[in-house]
């Protein structure tokens, strides 16, 4: 709950309902709900990619196990890697913003009453909210970052979070399409893997609409399509160059 300040003769503080908001800005959340469907995409085209040349089940086992451990700790390490050197990027900003502050605080509540004008406020007004945020450091910087950078200095998000988030997340959804070939062959594991890739892309679909507002099932036929197209393409390809003429074993 919040306020609106005095409302009244009597100056009563009137409280509101606070809108509450998921936080769309985690690291690990974001890398978390893409690295499942990037590791099923990803997984489900290699295996039915391979399985359409017909070679012996062992190889489409030992591509599946290729594809999604290769393909994990290749997302996770990218994550890493991007974030911290993203992280690295505003703190350097930061710095040099800390810097500007510090040298000449007046050129910098000017710059930051003409971003308010810009916006619209009148210069009154953009001048008082520039006079109030420059008179705390801490305050001063974050309004800046926030305004002249374009960042907020507190959601920058957690790379080691992130990382560990879409190498785990990745090795999930890599996993589905694999399973039917660990305890399978033939044209069963094709089936299974097929079946098991779409009910995980239409879940995949449902969570993102919670999280985009978009229609469950506008969100849930588009991941499915993208694995249907990507597995087509793939075992097409697999067909047509082939390894022999026998169906998997």
């Amino acid at each position: 709950m919040g306020y609106t300040g005095p409302a009244g003769d009597g100056g009563e503080l009137h409280q509101v309902e606070e809108h509450h908001h998921r936080n769309v800005q985690s690291g690990g959340g974001r890398a978390a709900v893409f690295g499942v469907s990037d590791g099923l995409i990803t997984n489900v085209a290699l295996i039915l990619g391979i399985a359409g040349a017909h070679p012996t089940a062992g190889i489409v086992r030992l591509a599946g196990l290729a594809g999604l451990i290769a393909g994990a700790f290749s997302m996770g390490m990218g994550e890493l890697i991007s974030m911290r050197a993203h992280g690295e990027l505003l703190e350097r900003e930061l710095r040099v913003e800390k810097g500007a502050i510090e040298r000449d605080a007046d050129k910098e509540r000017e710059e930051l009453a003409l971003i308010y004008i810009r916006r619209g406020f009148s210069r009154r007004l953009a001048e008082q909210f520039a006079a109030e945020a420059m008179a705390n450091p801490e305050l001063a910087l974050e309004t800046h970052a926030r305004e002249e950078l374009g960042f907020d200095p507190g959601a920058k998000g957690s790379a080691g979070v992130a990382s560990i988030a879409s190498l785990a997340s990745f090795a999930v959804g890599a996993l589905v399409p694999l399973l039917p070939w660990l305890v399978g062959s033939g044209t069963a594991a094709v089936l299974w893997s097929i079946a098991a890739s779409g009910v995980l892309a239409v879940a995949i679909g449902a969570a993102l609409s919670f999280f985009t507002g978009k229609a469950l099932w506008f969100s849930a036929l588009r991941e499915l399509m993208l694995v249907a197209v990507a597995t087509a393409v793939t075992w097409g390809i697999g067909h047509a160059v082939g390894l022999g003429s026998g169906a998997p074993g």
